[in-house]
Parts: C-alpha cells; structure tokens; sequence
C-alpha cells in the first residue's frame, strides 16, 4: 500500500532529487469516477404509533426513498416535514430557521421524536447526515423548556442543582465541534439558546454551572472525583447523557472510563428501583455522604462479558493528551458490563450515536448495547454501512514503484478538474495509516509544489485546531490520520484520498464519509496494493450490490493472519536447507 511501511515512502522521498514524473499509464480516464449503483431500501418510517418490536428491542428508520434518488433528495426529509411537525417548540425551530437550517434532514425526521419521547435511544446513521444536530436539537428544546416553564411538572428539574446534559465525546476536537455547533443555535439577542462549556484538554470545570457539558470520558472522570465536591451534583443532575462515537467509546482504552461512568450515572435509578421496591412514595433524594460511600464497582460474581476485542481497536482517532491523564479506574472487572446491563427506573435518558455500529457477535458495540438497554429505540439510516448514493469512487492498484506518481497525479488532477470549473475553494482530503506516513506525504507534495495542511496525534492541541479552521476558511489539501476521520465535520470536501489503503472496514467508512455529507456530493480515490486486494474486493462486492459492508468489519484480524502465514512461507523458502535441519 502507499506508505503500507512508513520507511517506504520515506525511502522513495528521500530517492526523490526532482519532482517524480508522473506515470503516462494513468490516463486521464483510469481516475474518471465509476457509476455509483442504486441502493435498495427496506427500511421504515419512524412514528410513535408505528413501532416494530425486533429481537427484544425497538427499531426504526429513516424513511425509504426512491432507489433513483441520488441527490440532495436522499439526504432532506420530505417539503411537508418542519421542525415544529416533529414536536421542536418555536424557539428551537426559530433558531434553526436563523443559523440556515429550513429543512430537517431524513436521519433528523427520524430519530427527533423518539428522543423528545424521553426514550432511551441509538442513533446508528451513516456519517454526514445530520446526527449531531440530531440529538443536540431535541436535548436543547428538552432543557430549555425546563428552564423557563418550571411550572410543569414533567419538565421540573428534581434537585437544587438544575438538569443538565452530558455530552460524551472520543476525543478533544470532536468536544469542541459539538459546542460550536450547539452555540450556533441561538435565540432573537444573539446569544446561545443554553450555556454550553467543554470539559477536556486543558479545560477544566466550568465556574458557571452550564446546561450542556461535552467531554472525554478521562477528563469527565478526573473532574468528578470523589475528593471534590463535583461528584454528588453531578449524579444528582445530569438527566440526558449522550455517547458520541459510541461504538469507539465502548470498545478498547475507552471502555474501563464507561463502565465506571456508567455506574455512576445509575445510582440514583439503583436508589429509586430498591425505594419504589419497598412501596415508598417518595424517591430518595441522592446526597454527597450517600454518592461518596456507594461501592461502584459491586459485589456480584458472574461471567466476564467484556466486549474489548483489541485487535479490532483503531487508536488513530484517539486524542494523545486525553490517554496521558490518569484517573482511578480500575481495569474492567468480569461482572462489570453484566451489572452495567441491570434495568434500573428511568431517572435518565441515554442516547447513543454512531456512524459505524456493528451487531453481529456479542462482543460487537452494537451487540452489547441491545444488552444493556433492551427497550432503547434503534434509528437507523438508509444508508448505514453502505454506499452513498451521492458518493463517485475511484480505485487504482499501485506497486511500490507507481504509489507516489499516482498520489501526485489525483491530488494534481482533481485540483485543476475544480478550478477549471469554476468551482472555488476546493478541499482534498488525503488519509495515511500513520504519523510518518502524513509527515513523508507532506514532504513529497511539497516537493511537487502542491502546499498542503497536516494533522496527527503528535501535533499539539492548538496546532491542530490551527490547522483545522486554516482548511476551513482557505480550502486546499490536508494530509491526516484517522484523528481526522470520526465526527470531524469540514464543510464542501469535495475529495477524499485513501493514500494509505484503511487497516479495517469501519475505518474504510469513516474516511470516507469526510466527503458527500449534507446532501453534497463527493469522489473518493482509493490507491491499494496486493495486501489491500482481499479488503478492497469484499468493499467493491459490496457497493456494487448495493449491501452494508459487515462482512467486511471483522476481516483485519484475517488478513493480519494471512500476511504472517505468507511471511513464513517466504521466509522458509529463502532459508538454506542446512539451516532448516537444525
């Protein structure tokens, strides 16, 4: 693959005295998009009224539209679907109206009214259409009615403290995307309609008591610890939790963090089930003595069902800063998820959202979250693990001597094909397997005259917010990893380039779905060599069939299985034979 060892494209940079000449065999024709095949929907129309019980849990969808739809109709709800038909007050739809957004999209349609319902909820749609103002939307209309009609009873905060939202994020920059786009929405001053503050990096707590807190898991943690006095108001307040990312965030380093979270989260509905047990009439009222001596990591003595698989972990969305703080957690205990999965009495709404959100296997997220929350409404997309309609992709095998001249000539061809029409700004994405594979590319598009934006995990905070909103406001090529390739929403990205070949069928979809977000439409060039040929083959089998890709999610451990096998062949037959016997 280009840049499949970073030492590769360095040895090929570091050969380069010149410009490398571009190949005469990729013609202009080898990277004109290919046909994008018409998806067949069997999905339903989410309502109220209109719900279907499937394996013990509610699911639902966007509705289905015409497999001939390939434009902005397969993104937007139907004309005579607004804001206010979905239950949103006039505030909220008013500030929707004034930041841009007339219309909701279909994921928008869908999931709105399941989450005003106070229903437990997972949001599983395809990347760019909607999901974040898609829980946001709903949670900000919840909690702005319970701050200016206290009067109603339903809606009444129960403690001294308020009722706030919990956002929970995999990392840094997709905190502080959820609060722009949350400030965004604002009321007839100008000002935000709630306030909302981060928790991560180096923000700590908030001295203004906020209406929405978004943060890491890590950083949540070490700022409710039980030596501070956060801890008791938080779990007496927090009413909405959101897990963002949720199928990273319940895998792998994150998944010690959750759980405890998680139980900390249920205490109160733990108090409330043994009260309403013993036919008290009143629930109990937590307190800081109370929170402060509960036992959070219990006392049963059941089967590990832990759903880390660490191999299937892919720690390039992970942000650096947030794995160098500590916190008290202790490793994942064998009862952890199976008491985490105790139905407790709703004191809190969960929701979870997720671009990729595999259900088969038990150890899957998708899996375990059917466990856990067995009468949560399932929202899903049209296209989840699919390919967008609105989405051309191109796929060029490269050898070790074709992968530079051909990562030159699409991002040079693409470029110009922009400009020629009259296009503007135009924004590439080029996507490599590691920090030094982005460092080595940058070097040699430099080297070719193209300038270019990077980021990466050894970058710091600020200069990759840096490099982020210069792509932003100026366009251009930006060089990254997958940090870049969860959550990050970059309006009008127009390519995408897969320089190095995705480790893993669910990374494959979060890069991308960087590009045909929003109703846009979008190219993708993927570049791969014969380790990627197995990978890429179950991909294009299943776009041309128009399938989800899940066949597909488990195959990196096989492929990794299939490369050592072959290198013990190859070593065993340049072995001399003198060697072997001994």
């Amino acid at each position: 693959m280009v840049l499949r060892s970073s030492a590769s494209m360095l040895h090929f940079y570091s050969l380069s005295t010149t410009t490398p000449k571009l190949l005469s065999r990729f013609s202009h024709s080898s990277l004109l998009p290919t046909s994008a095949p018409s998806l067949p929907i069997r999905l339903i129309w989410l309502n109220q009224s209109y719900r279907r019980r499937t394996r013990a849990y509610s699911s639902a969808a966007v509705p289905a539209s015409s497999p001939n739809k390939t434009g902005r109709d397969t993104f937007f709800a139907e004309e005579t679907v607004s804001w206010k038909s979905l239950g949103l007050s006039d505030r909220i739809s008013q500030a929707l109206s004034n930041a841009g957004f007339d219309r909701p999209s279909l994921v928008q349609a869908a999931c709105m009214p399941s989450i005003l319902s106070g229903k437990d909820v997972v949001l599983a749609a395809e990347t760019g259409s909607g999901k974040t103002y898609g829980y946001l939307v709903p949670l900000i209309d919840k909690l702005c009615s319970a701050r200016h009609n206290g009067d109603n009873a339903s809606e009444k905060p129960t403690s001294s403290s308020g009722s706030f939202s919990v956002v929970l994020c995999p990392n840094v920059l997709l905190c502080e995307q959820v609060v722009r786009m949350a400030n965004d929405l604002s009321g007839g001053d100008g000002k935000p309609l709630l306030r909302v503050a981060a928790v991560c990096g180096r923000q700590g707590w908030p001295v203004n008591e906020p209406d929405i807190i978004v943060s890491t898991p890590v950083a949540l943690l070490n700022n409710i610890d039980p030596k501070t006095h956060h801890r008791s108001d938080f779990i007496r307040s927090v009413k909405y939790v959101v897990f963002d990312e949720a199928d990273m965030l319940l895998c792998g380093s994150f998944e010690n963090h959750v759980i405890r979270l998680i139980h900390m989260l249920r205490f109160d509905e733990k108090l409330l089930s043994r009260m309403n047990k013993s036919r008290l009439e009143n629930p109990v009222e937590l307190n800081s003595d109370s929170v402060a001596h509960f036992d959070f990591e219990g006392e049963e003595d059941i089967e590990n069902e832990s759903i880390s698989e660490a191999e299937e972990m892919s720690e390039g969305d992970v942000d650096a800063e947030d794995l160098t703080e500590e916190t008290q957690t202790s490793p994942v205990k064998k009862n952890d998820w199976r008491r985490v999965r105790k139905y407790y009495e709703r004191s809190k709404q969960y929701i979870f959202v997720a671009a990729t959100l595999p259900v088969n296997g038990k150890k899957t997220a998708g899996a375990v979250l059917k466990k856990m929350f067995p009468d949560a409404n399932w929202v899903s997309g049209s296209y989840l693990h699919q390919h967008n309609p609105r989405l051309k992709e191109n796929w060029i095998e490269v050898t070790i001597d074709t992968q530079v001249d051909a990562l030159i000539e699409a991002v040079k061809q693409f470029d110009s094909k922009a400009l020629d029409h009259g296009a503007g700004v135009s924004r590439t994405m080029v996507f490599g397997n590691t920090v030094e594979a982005v460092e080595a590319m940058v070097n040699i598009l430099q080297r070719a005259g193209i300038e270019c934006y990077r980021l990466h995990k050894d970058l710091s905070l600020e200069e990759r917010a840096k490099s982020l909103d210069e792509f932003r406001e100026k366009g251009g090529i930006f060089v990254c990893t997958d940090a870049a390739a969860r959550g990050v929403d970059i309006p009008n990205v127009s390519h995408v380039i897969q320089a190095d070949f995705a480790t893993s069928a669910v990374d494959f979809l979060h890069r991308v779905g960087r590009t045909a977000r929003a109703g846009q439409f979008g190219v993708v060039t993927s570049l791969y060599n014969e380790s990627n040929r197995d990978l890429v083959n179950a991909l294009r089998a299943a776009g041309k069939l128009g399938q989800p890709v899940e066949s597909a999610f488990s195959r990196k451990r096989m492929f990794r299985n299939k490369l050592k096998k072959r290198a013990s062949e190859n070593k065993a037959r340049d072995t001399p034979t003198a060697e072997l016997r001994v």
